[in-house]
């Protein structure tokens, strides 16, 4: 036997029935950022921001790799 059943709803409908939460508030605040950041322009804090959430340890290698090039320069004699 096979049955099918169709079901017309909403996205809002089909996640209020599985009882899952309303993300939309998140949604607008995230558009409202993007926005924003393409209006004023990616400061270079929010690059920094994102790249330490997005890679954890990148931008402390970035340090270490800087450090290591500025010890490798070799200091006038005093």
């Amino acid at each position: 036997m096979k049955v099918n059943v169709e079901i017309e709803c909403s996205p809002e409908e089909a996640r209020a029935f599985f009882g899952l939460p309303d993300l939309s508030p998140v949604h607008d605040a995230y558009v409202d950022k993007m926005k924003s950041m393409i209006t004023d322009g990616v400061q270079a804090a929010d690059i920094e921001k994102m790249t330490r959430s997005w890679m954890p340890g990148v931008a402390d290698s970035f340090e270490q790799w800087r450090q290591m090039m500025l010890s490798a320069i070799p200091k006038p004699p005093q």
